[in-house]
């Protein structure tokens, strides 16, 4: 085990027979773990004397015996006293940790006090299926599970919120004995991967999807892979990107690659916030948040949180990029308008070939469809640059609001398909028309694509939309959404670190997951 980050990470074994958890072990060893969790409660047939000794003496790797029931979660149903006999027996073959709960761990820890051997340690743990209890709560459960005679304690609650987390956290700070803290549930996956930042004794990876013991654990690959685990510490900077939805966001793979890269001792997470402001002000140490991107919904109700606004921004009227100050006040950026329009206009100097000062949007007709966060900073962009703007909307009202502000003319998306004063006009599309699951949507009908020489879709989950698709066909290049990802991804990476982006790493990246 590696130094840097002394929390181990423990991997769930889930097969339903003995031989499949042996083959499972081979791969939890391959794939860097350092503790194998046994699910007992898993086995389909389950002859313990037999199984035990196989499964422990097998096992490559330090062995956590768990034989959950269900009312805590797992698949056990039967005899309580036939279940912590197993798990004392676990203790004699030489397993290295059993996992017993609460309400049951007193007499346990009792009836094995005589026998325990000394480097064999009981996790008590504590599940809540409904939610975080407050700290006081929390800090009551901790006092119950030491008084128990745990070795380790390990309190899982449910995430209802990203704040939740805090709360978990300040219990593993402050623990007298070893702890390990989790927040269960999409909204809680940080309290597993800053787990070390906190100094929990160990958090828990899947092997695979289909392997996932609770709900919102990570793979362990992806710890690895994706947010550097190993080299998180302490003293490590956090960043993220808030959003909700948040789990389709590439950004964790383009700045994790990028700090691994440059040694940088930071590391940047999916952030799935329902409230910005709470989330702010939870969350306000220089360190952690140290800087975010904002995706959508947020991009125009994070604006009411900062201390202050890049003039650009401001006239945007959305941010999609915060940065803490040392004095921890908040600083926001639109790094989404320069990360689109930079890409236009690269298209339409390749489709014209020919070089010309000044930009080549200047003069065009730029139809923007959408009036939201996105379709602010295009239509803010490309008006900046000396294109006439039309901004297309579902609701005329907010069309004409920003149109407006552009010296641009508003319509209604239905309008667009029959909209051609002249050729060679550029299009945006700024909806989430043609975004996963909903692919096989688009929000203009091919044959009007005619009358334009681009399209660029700020869709990047697929690549590959349908309304690109039909550009291509219809002989008008395409701009990919990708392209406005990884542009306004060099500019945030500028803001965060004080340093220019690694360009090229970027691009391989994106190539490699897009």
């Amino acid at each position: 085990m590696s130094t840097s980050s002394p929390t181990l990470l423990c991997t769930p074994l889930m097969g339903t027979t003995v031989d499949q958890m042996l083959a499972e072990m081979r791969k939890a060893k391959e794939i860097g773990a350092d503790v194998l969790e046994i699910r007992l409660d898993c086995l389909r047939k389950f002859n313990p004397h037999q199984d035990l000794e196989i499964l422990i003496k097998r096992s490559p790797l330090p062995t956590l015996i768990t034989y959950r029931p269900l009312r805590e979660g797992g698949q056990y149903d039967g005899d309580e006293n036939r279940r912590q006999d197993a798990l004392r027996l676990a203790m004699h073959l030489g397993a290295s940790y059993v996992d017993i709960e609460l309400e049951v761990a007193y007499e346990f820890i009792n009836s094995i006090r005589v026998k325990k051997p000394e480097n064999f340690k009981v996790i008590v743990s504590s599940h809540n299926f409904h939610g975080t209890p407050s700290s006081e709560a929390i800090g009551k459960l901790v006092v119950m599970i030491q008084a128990s005679g745990a070795d380790i304690v390990k309190v899982a609650t449910t995430a209802l919120d990203i704040t939740d987390c805090a709360r978990v956290f300040q219990m593993t700070v402050q623990s007298q004995i070893p702890t390990i803290g989790i927040a269960m549930g999409e909204r809680g996956l940080i309290s597993r991967i800053l787990s070390p930042k906190f100094g929990a004794y160990l958090t828990y990876g899947a092997l695979e999807a289909s392997a996932i013991s609770a709900p919102g654990q990570p793979l362990a690959k992806d710890l690895w892979d994706l947010y550097n685990f190993r080299l998180i510490r302490p003293d490590t900077k956090v960043y993220g990107v808030i959003s909700k939805p948040v789990g389709h966001s590439k950004s964790p793979l383009l700045f994790n690659a990028a700090f691994k890269s440059a040694g940088l001792n930071a590391v940047y997470l999916h952030l799935l916030v329902d409230d910005v402001k709470k989330f702010f002000e939870t969350y306000s140490a220089v360190d952690f948040v140290a800087g975010c991107s904002c995706g959508i919904p947020h991009k125009e109700v994070a604006l009411k949180c900062m201390d202050e606004i890049d003039p650009i921004a401001k006239k945007i009227g959305a941010i999609n990029n915060i940065m803490r100050r040392p004095d921890g006040t908040l600083t926001a950026f639109n790094t989404d308008y320069i990360g689109a329009i930079s890409a236009i206009e690269d298209g339409l100097r390749g489709c014209f070939l020919v070089y010309q000062v000044g930009s080549p949007l200047a003069g065009k007709l730029f139809v923007v469809l959408g009036a939201g966060g996105a379709g602010k900073a295009l239509a803010y962009g490309a008006a900046q640059k000396g294109a006439r703007i039309v901004v297309a909307n579902r609701t005329l009202e907010r069309a004409k609001e920003l149109a407006g502000n552009v010296g641009g003319q508003a319509m209604t998306l239905d309008e667009v398909a029959s909209f051609h004063p002249e050729d060679e006009m550029v299009l945006a599309n700024a909806t989430s028309v043609g975004m996963t699951p909903k692919i096989d949507q688009t929000p203009i009908p091919k044959q009007a694509l005619k009358n334009y020489c681009l399209v660029f879709d700020a869709v990047y989950t697929p690549k590959d939309t349908r309304l690109l698709r039909e550009t291509r066909e219809s002989g008008a290049f395409i701009v990919y959404g990708t392209e406005m990802l990884i542009r306004q991804g060099f500019e945030q990476y500028k803001n965060f670190m004080g340093l220019p982006a690694p360009e090229e790493l970027f691009r391989m990246v994106m190539e490699k997951h897009a």
